[in-house]
């Protein structure tokens, strides 16, 4: 369990949880379930970063610093390129199926 980092968060304080179901190292590839309550907060992914997530459960919104954003709800997938910088909000408590490639 954690909470976003103060200096990153924008509405809330959400608690988070992260069940890591194979990792490996040498490759920076970590696949597993993720599960939070609503709040948003910015988020920086590396240049070699992304992320690839299904939502099982609850809605969540990607927002770009130019005020555009995209939802998600269940059943969808979305994936958070090299580079992203914006913010991740939860509008619905949340859970999904992730797998992020690189560090």
């Amino acid at each position: 369990m954690d909470h976003p980092r103060e200096g990153r968060r924008e509405v809330g304080c959400p608690e988070r949880h992260t069940w890591t179901l194979y990792e490996s190292a040498p490759d920076g590839v970590s696949v597993g379930l993720w599960e939070c309550e609503p709040g948003r907060w910015r988020i920086e992914f590396g240049e070699h970063q992304h992320e690839y997530f299904t939502v099982l459960a609850g809605r969540v919104r990607l927002h770009t610093p130019d005020g555009t954003w995209a939802e998600f709800g269940p059943g969808q997938a979305a994936v958070i390129p090299a580079g992203f910088r914006g913010s991740f909000e939860v509008l619905e408590r949340v859970r999904k199926h992730f797998v992020v490639i690189g560090r």
